[in-house]
């Protein structure tokens, strides 16, 4: 995940999730690890709304298998966090997503992550290859 901080006009799909109460921790900021759960929140989203993942009923789940951070600059409730979303690999049954984090209308992202959702028959957990309607949505976002 090194390299230059990437901008908005980096990311293909955009989510807005308001910050809780309790995402912050006793320093007053945005406790890193509600970071990942607002990465994970932006991209089953994005399955959900765009890609035709069926969290309840369908016959592939992504499991993740890696991810990683970097941080920039604080976030805190009662921010309203932009997270931009896109993917940045697709393979067989895997995906990586990159996802970053911005305050409302800021210019820079506070943090930067990715993760490797691994796609996988729901009753084996076996891997499969994905779909084709979420592979076509995937595509949509992809770099």
């Amino acid at each position: 995940m090194s390299g230059p901080q990437r901008t908005r006009g980096d990311y293909r799909w955009w989510d807005r999730i308001a910050t809780r109460w309790n995402d912050n921790d006793v320093y007053g900021h945005m406790n890193n690890v509600v970071h990942y759960a607002l990465f994970d929140t932006a991209v089953n989203r994005y399955l959900i709304t765009e890609a035709g993942l069926d969290i309840h009923g369908g016959g592939v789940i992504g499991l993740v298998v890696e991810t990683g951070c970097q941080y920039f600059a604080a976030l805190a409730y009662p921010e309203t966090v932009e997270a931009g979303v896109r993917v940045a690999r697709i393979g067989t049954s895997s995906v990586t997503y990159e996802i970053g984090l911005y305050s409302e209308n800021s210019g820079s992202a506070a943090a930067e992550g990715r993760f490797t959702h691994v796609y996988v028959d729901r009753q084996t957990r076996r891997p499969v290859p994905l779909p084709a309607e979420m592979r076509a949505g995937l595509e949509r976002i992809s770099i």
